[in-house]
């Protein structure tokens, strides 16, 4: 895969936004033409461009996240500091990762007590590390929330993150189509969720009610895998055989879902199709192998943490983002859920993490 640096652009979401065209100055000693006509005309906005890839203000850019105890959150601090290193201008400070919630806000503490420039944090409970936050930006330390959002919004500076109810909604619509094309009435439609309690988890269930609803069609049954491979094949486990028939399933989280696979393949079942969350390089060779009920999955790329380390520069350093007009970085940048299929997850598998 190409670096995914533009000279000069910004990355969001995996895709590269152009710098545009530059801003020039005006160097001839003719005057300015006028506007023609009755009236005088506003004046365009200025076009977009920068060089905000070039080194700039030297900054100590502080990071925290929940421990890398499966592929998605491991890609997340893979990208964040592999991201990092590619400026010269920024000093990549990590706390250790963890899933204590205490110690995610001692190690945050921590950081403020250093006075870095700018904060990135992927909280492991958004509502219970949203004091720590907002302590950060009372010290005057701008703080880039990724992922799992603060409820305050005083406590952060700029948020990122997945569209976990465009997530829902994307899974909706393809089960809900080939469902309906196949003319199937009263579905037994099954959902593996990840952690019940998260906002981003009830976001993706809404998202799937409510896309299902446009074709008639409602969950039969839901449960909550805890995000791990374990929870995941026990869950699934008990669906399979509390199902007797099942018409289609969806499971929140592709890590989640090596267990899920590992469950439905023991069972022998293959009467059904699934799709999965979150894009992972294990998913999608399981789609492309064609010979599997995993048929689909929707993105929540961890190429995020990259965009989050991004933003939190341009912040530290008073910029803004170069395909913009305004001056400063937007206060929220939710990134799309795209579907993946056999038809084009070629295109995908480069920027998958390992489940």
């Amino acid at each position: 895969m190409s670096n995914p640096l533009a000279r000069r652009g910004f990355l969001v979401g995996g895709a590269v936004i152009g710098a545009g065209a530059l801003v020039t100055a005006c160097t001839s000693n003719e005057p300015a033409a006028q506007p023609t006509g009755a009236g005088t005309q506003p004046a365009s906005p200025p076009a977009a461009g920068s060089d905000n890839d070039q080194p700039g203000k030297q900054i100590t850019m502080g990071f925290s996240a929940p421990a890398a105890d499966h592929g998605w959150i491991a890609a997340i601090a893979k990208n964040a500091e592999a991201t990092a290193k590619q400026y010269s201008d920024v000093e990549f400070k990590p706390v250790e990762p963890t899933n204590d919630i205490n110690a995610q806000i001692s190690a945050v503490e921590s950081l403020i007590a250093a006075k870095v420039g700018v904060l990135v944090i992927l909280p492991n409970d958004g509502q219970q590390l949203n004091q720590v936050a907002r302590q950060a930006t009372d010290a005057g330390i701008p703080v880039v929330n990724l992922d799992r959002i603060f409820p305050d919004k005083l406590s952060y500076r700029t948020w990122i993150g997945g569209d976990n109810y465009g997530m829902g909604v994307a899974a909706g619509h393809y089960i809900g189509k080939k469902l309906k094309d196949k003319g199937v009435s009263n579905p037994v439609i099954l959902e593996i969720q990840g952690i019940a309690t998260l906002p981003l988890t009830q976001d993706r269930s809404k998202g799937f009610a409510d896309a299902l609803k446009a074709y008639g069609f409602s969950v039969t049954a839901q449960q909550d895998a805890q995000f791990t491979v374990e929870t995941g094949n026990e869950v699934a486990s008990n669906l399979l055989q509390a199902h007797k028939k099942i018409d289609a399933m969806w499971n929140h989280d592709d890590d989640q879902g090596v267990g899920v696979l590992a469950a439905i393949k023991e069972a022998g079942r293959n009467e059904f199709f699934m799709v999965g969350g979150a894009g992972s390089a294990n998913a999608m060779r399981e789609i492309q192998s064609g010979g599997s009920v995993l048929e689909a999955t929707v993105t929540y790329s961890p190429t995020m943490a990259s965009s989050a380390v991004r933003l939190g520069r341009l912040i530290a350093q008073a910029k803004g983002m170069s395909d913009l007009v305004e001056n400063q970085v937007p206060q929220s940048i939710t990134l799309a859920s795209e579907t993946i299929t056999k038809d084009n997850v070629a295109q995908y598998l480069p920027l998958g993490f390992e489940s």
